[in-house]
C-alpha cells in the first residue's frame, strides 16, 4: 500500500535536520516523526525499528524501513526528476555530489565522535574526557581545513544552488558551536556557507520542528507530524 513517506528526525541537535531541509527543498509530500535521542531512541521498541539505535530513519512510501543518511539521500535523489537538489545521474556533477556527501557523512561527521563520547560516557574520568575532547577538537579542525579547501567560490558546495550535499552539511556543521571545537572565523568559506543555509527558510523550519515548535510552517511539503509510537507499531505490524 502506497502512502506518504515518514521521516524520523532526532533531537536534540540531530544530523537529520539536514535531511528535513532536503525534503523541504525537494518539495514533495512527506510526514515527520520527532525522536528523542536521549530517551525514546533507547527503548526496546525503537531497537526493533533500527537495531543500530540511530536516526535518521525513513519509512518509504511502500512501507520499507530505510536507515543511514547516505541511503536516504540517494532515495531522495532518485525522486528528484526536476533536479532541484541533485544532478543528472552518471554525470561528473552527480559523481562529485556523491563524493561530497560521502566525505561529509563519514570523515566530517565522524570527527565529532570523540566529543560526543566525552559528553555522554558516564563512567569516564575527567582526564579521559579531556583526552577525548583534545583528540576531537584536533580531528574537527583537520576536517574543517580539508572541507575549506574543497569549497570553491560558488554560493553552495556544488554550484549556485543548494543540493543534498549542502543539506547533509547543514545538519552537522552546527555541532561546531555546541562543542566549541574550532573558531568558525578560521574557516571563512565554511562560515559563509553556514550563514547562507542557516538563513534559508527550509533549514529554519527543520530547526523549529526539532525544537518542538508544532506551529512552524514550512513550504507545505510536510503533511503532518506522526507520533513515534504509531510509527513503531505500524512498522512492527508490517514486519510480522
Amino acid at each position: 500500500m502506497t502512502t506518504t513517506p515518514i521521516f524520523t528526525s532526532g533531537f536534540p541537535l540531530g544530523s537529520s535536520a539536514g535531511l528535513v531541509t532536503a525534503f523541504e527543498w525537494l518539495g514533495q509530500p512527506y510526514r515527520l516523526t520527532r525522536v528523542d535521542m536521549l530517551g525514546e531512541m533507547r527503548t526496546e521498541a525503537y531497537k526493533r525499528f533500527n537495531g543500530r539505535v540511530e536516526t535518521p530513519v525513513l519509512v518509504t512510501d511502500d512501507g520499507r524501513v530505510l536507515t543511514e543518511t547516505m541511503a536516504i539521500a540517494l532515495w531522495l535523489e532518485a525522486r528528484d526528476p526536476e533536479r532541484r537538489i541533485s544532478f543528472v545521474p552518471d554525470t561528473p556533477e552527480a559523481d562529485r555530489m556523491h563524493q561530497m556527501i560521502a566525505f561529509l557523512n563519514t570523515a566530517f561527521t565522524g570527527a565529532f565522535g570523540p566529543l560526543w563520547v566525552a559528553l555522554e560516557a558516564e563512567d569516564a574520568t575527567e582526564a579521559e574526557r579531556e583526552t577525548l575532547r583534545k583528540f576531537g577538537r584536533d580531528f574537527v579542525a583537520t576536517r574543517h581545513a580539508q572541507l575549506e579547501a574543497m569549497i570553491g567560490d560558488s554560493d553552495y558546495l556544488l554550484g549556485n544552488k543548494p543540493t543534498l550535499a549542502d543539506a547533509v552539511f547543514s545538519g552537522v556543521a552546527r555541532w561546531t558551536d555546541f562543542h566549541k571545537a574550532v573558531n568558525p572565523a578560521d574557516y571563512p568559506r565554511i562560515l559563509a556557507l553556514r550563514n547562507r543555509i542557516e538563513a534559508d527558510p527550509a533549514f529554519r523550519f527543520a530547526v523549529a520542528i526539532e525544537d518542538g515548535d508544532t506551529t512552524a510552517k514550512g513550504n507545505g511539503a510536510m503533511k503532518g507530524l506522526v507520533p513515534l509510537a504509531d510509527v513503531l507499531r505500524d512498522t512492527a505490524a508490517l514486519a510480522a
